[in-house]
């Protein structure tokens, strides 16, 4: 079939019939991802020297003349500054045409100067990779570039500077392995290979016949190493919400929250509102009328209740999904990413259960292996980085308790998890909106503030595995689940839980519109109130509410020394 060439370019370079994306150059690309004529070439005069005096077939300046005649440029990267969807960036683009898009001295010395500008601005930077690797005709030079790179996208990482890496088929060697693997979002464009050695060199080494769809998009993004993969059509749009994303963040938006709080808080009650601390007014419910404690779980367990993903589309503006722990996999039991609350910006870390039976054994019922607590981890981290607040959304049974989650350290997974979340410089707050089962529960519900839904549940155990235990009998588990007391109502009135969230008379499932706008008006009065928290503050309170969880009897002087009058 034969395409024209005009009708290609309408269409992006993607074929109309297959989809196939063809190869773009970096002024195309450029054209394509930033607003018009915003565009601004910085570092065009670094040229290449020849400082190994390399021959193959040719020298190497000849090489490097040739392409530059062939592609306009002066070499393999064109960085400059930019604006996307009127929102300041600073652009790395490599074009494949200009000997492979590999990494030279100039190249690398390009994408680091471009870290710089843009940790010196304040902006967001954006690199598009297309390369075959290092530049073999500079040798250990271009090696070291993979060095260079990786060391100035940290620096700007480390200075709280979002860095989105978007790799164009295809990528590999030494740019794969250094900057491109390491933004803070990491976006392939559909039909993309990448990795570290090309697929000729790894069948030559192992002698095996590599498996199909190997090494594409979407290998990388099952096997948890990119967050997403787009068309070409859809990454101008995704780039300009992340970037909207990225400016709310360093703006500080979140103090736009007060004037959201009191249009959701009557004038009674802001009086009791006192920054960074728990509130637990009598409850107004006769105890006679409450649900009991059996029916509370299976009513949080409901098949019909709202899901994470409800939620996600219902209490936030906006949600771009992040995927994958950057090592094994993308454990779909934890659904996280970059979200927007009315014009103020979080990272969502949820468990995830489904919505019918195909997607409840996709999503592992909403029990996590270690994988999912690392993409946990790493979205938390994100949020530092960011200086934006967490909110978790807990709905499960328990941490997966099988062969392989023990074999990859399902313990070590939770235990890291709650402890960075103890720790993080950033605000959270846990909603328990079903389920919230044991360990596996917790490294999502260690917070400032938690929140559960009138119909959750949070205990150490199930009813069922507490009735095997201690009452010998499963079929003993509603008795059990009085025994624990897990509802929302018991742990408000042990000072566990600092607000329960109303739901529908009949539950979450009968109205999920309702639902979520409860909670979302929950979230705004608590992150508000824990916006106005320094760093250090907000981690100092933080430690002294999780040392003060407990029961326990000191024991008295006159005890502890004896009993003596002297």
């Amino acid at each position: 079939m034969w395409l024209h060439r005009d009708h290609l370019a309408r269409g992006g370079q993607v074929c109309p019939q297959c989809g196939y994306h063809y190869r773009l150059s970096a002024g195309e690309r450029v054209t394509q991802l930033v607003d018009r004529d915003s565009f601004v070439e910085r570092e065009r005069d670094l040229t290449t020297t020849d400082p190994l005096e390399f021959v193959d077939r040719m020298p190497y300046p000849t090489r490097v003349a040739r392409a530059q005649r062939a592609t306009g440029l002066t070499e393999a990267a064109v960085v400059g500054t930019a604006t996307i969807g009127g929102r300041p960036v600073v652009l790395a683009v490599l074009d494949f045409a200009f000997l492979g898009g590999s990494m030279g001295s100039v190249v690398g010395e390009k994408v680091a100067r471009a870290a710089d500008l843009a940790r010196d601005r304040g902006v967001p930077l954006i690199t598009v990779a297309s390369s075959g690797g290092a530049r073999m005709q500079e040798a250990i030079l271009s090696l070291l570039q993979m060095a260079k790179t990786a060391e100035a996208v940290t620096v700007l990482k480390q200075a709280g500077v979002p860095f989105v890496s978007v790799l164009a088929d295809p990528v590999y060697g030494g740019v794969a392995a250094s900057f491109a693997a390491l933004g803070d979002v990491v976006i392939a464009e559909t039909g993309t290979r990448a990795g570290f050695a090309g697929p000729q060199v790894i069948e030559q080494t192992i002698r095996q016949t590599l498996p199909p769809r190997f090494q594409t998009a979407e290998f990388l993004h099952r096997h948890g190493h990119i967050d997403l993969v787009v068309d070409r059509a859809r990454l101008p749009g995704l780039l300009a919400e992340l970037t909207a994303y990225f400016a709310a963040a360093r703006q500080g938006r979140l103090d736009r929250l007060d004037a959201a709080v009191s249009a959701v808080v009557s004038p009674d009650l802001a009086p009791a509102l006192e920054v960074g601390t728990a509130r637990y007014p009598a409850l107004d419910v006769d105890p006679g009328a409450e649900l009991d404690a059996w029916e509370a779980v299976r009513l949080a367990r409901h098949p019909e209740r709202p899901t994470a993903t409800t939620y996600l589309g219902l209490v936030f503006t906006s949600f771009v999904e992040l995927h994958g722990d950057r090592s094994t996999e993308d454990d779909q039991a934890i659904v996280g990413g970059l979200a927007m609350l009315d014009e103020s910006p979080v990272v969502v870390v949820a468990h995830a259960k489904g919505a019918d039976t195909a997607e409840n054994v996709r999503r592992n019922f909403g029990m996590p292996h270690p994988s999912g607590y690392a993409k946990a981890r790493r979205l938390f981290r994100l949020a530092e980085r960011f200086g934006v607040p967490v909110v978790t959304l807990v709905d499960t049974p328990g941490a997966y308790p099988g062969i392989r989650a023990e074999e990859t350290n399902q313990s070590g997974a939770i235990a890291e998890t709650i402890a960075l979340s103890a720790t993080l410089r950033v605000p959270v707050v846990c909603v328990v909106t079903g389920e919230g089962g044991s360990g596996g529960a917790l490294a999502l519900a260690t917070a400032d503030r938690l929140l559960m839904q009138e119909n959750a549940v949070f205990s150490v155990i199930s009813p069922e595995g507490c009735g095997t235990i201690l009452f010998g009998d499963a079929g003993r588990a509603p008795d059990a689940a009085r025994a624990l007391r897990p509802r929302a109502v018991d742990l408000y009135r042990m000072g566990l839980v600092d607000e329960i969230v109303d739901e529908p008379a009949d539950g979450a499932h009968t109205d999920p519109t309702k639902a979520a706008g409860a909670i979302a008006n929950a979230l705004r009065i608590h992150l508000a109130e824990l916006a106005a928290l320094d760093p250090d503050d907000l981690v100092g309170r933080r430690h002294h509410r999780i040392r003060g969880y407990g029961a326990l009897l000191e024991p008295s002087a006159s005890a502890v020394d004896g009993g003596r009058d002297d």
